[in-house]
């Protein structure tokens, strides 16, 4: 299939396993990503998580760009609210004067943890209003086009680094559409809204300097292995890491306990937000794979290779792409 697929990495930090580990990891995938053939690997803004290692995600793009060559790297996303335009621009028009040709900005509004983590970022519940100005004073910036008289982003002005919207609801939908960019929708762990938000952002596109007509990606869960029963225990082993993430941080389960757990009404929106996943072989795989991207018609896919250890993840990353690329 001639559709881009690209990947999302989640950085994500297994138990038992450093930091300095895990993020090492994120290299090797990087590495495998580009021999296989995809288009870019993007690393989202979470903080306060224990298991995700991406929280400094212009630093992790950095270092992972100085240890690749061609795949396109970026944000999937930063969380705007979180920080000044001008200091995005600088970070990312600094990455782009190194890497040219090689980043990519996508935008997101919510805060990427908790109330209490909210707080020590330095924002409240209302920070978010701004965004679609903040939106725009930031493509400003890397348009050496500034909103504010005086002042510029050094570097950043002129680099011009395409920019993406990423939600899950309607409204980054409709501000993709009204400001003319393409829109990355996080089906891969929030579904309810996909296809109607994707309806409105194409019914509602205006064409822009940056794009000249609608461009959709959507996420999509994936864990491929040589067989269906490994490709079973990889998935159960993922839902129990989320019950000790999502369910109650901070509190250790015996596997027992997590599984006890996932079949209770409290975690139904843990299997919710596995929707779109799929596990087996390659095969099996990149047919259901196949049958979203024929529903959905996006433009581009971005999976997310959910494998517990990072070994099964690299593995998952070879075998898809030969499957489905």
């Amino acid at each position: 299939m001639s559709l881009p697929v690209s990947i999302l990495d989640l950085a994500t930090v297994a138990r038992d396993q450093s930091v300095a580990d895990a993020l090492g990891g994120t290299v090797a995938l990087a590495q495998q990503a580009e021999r296989s053939g995809y288009r870019r690997v993007w690393y989202a803004e979470h903080h306060n998580m224990a298991g995700i290692a991406s929280s400094a995600t212009s630093v992790l793009i950095a270092h992972v760009a100085a240890h690749t060559e061609s795949i396109r790297l970026g944000a999937g996303g930063v969380m705007l609210p979180n920080h000044s335009p001008l200091t995005i621009a600088e970070q990312f028009g600094t990455l782009e004067s190194l890497h040219p040709g090689r980043i990519d900005l996508g935008l997101g509004r919510a805060p990427g943890s908790d109330q209490n983590t909210l707080r020590a970022l330095r924002r409240t519940n209302a920070s978010a209003d701004s965004f679609p100005q903040d939106v725009l004073e930031l493509q400003g910036f890397l348009r050496g086009q500034s909103h504010i008289p005086g002042v510029d982003a050094y570097p950043g002005k002129g680099t011009d680094v395409p920019l993406y919207i990423l939600g899950s609801s309607l409204f980054g939908a409709g501000l993709a559409a009204a400001l003319g960019l393409p829109y990355a929708f996080a089906s891969h762990f929030a579904p309810a809204a996909l296809h109607e938000a994707i309806a409105l952002y194409r019914r509602e596109f205006t064409p822009s300097e940056q794009l000249e007509k609608p461009y959709v990606i959507a996420g999509y869960n994936v864990v491929v292995t040589d067989s269906q029963e490994d490709a079973d225990r990889q998935l159960q082993q993922i839902m129990r890491q989320r019950v000790a993430l999502l369910v109650r941080p901070g509190v250790s389960y015996t596997d027992e306990q997590a599984d006890q757990l996932l079949a209770t009404p409290q975690a139904q929106h843990l299997h919710q937000m596995m929707t779109y996943t799929a596990a087996g072989t390659p095969e099996a795989v990149a047919s259901k794979v196949t049958e979203f991207v024929d529903r959905t018609g996006v433009d581009e896919l971005i999976v997310t290779h959910q494998g517990p250890q990072l070994e099964e993840r690299l593995r998952s990353v070879e075998l898809f792409a030969k499957a489905f690329l």
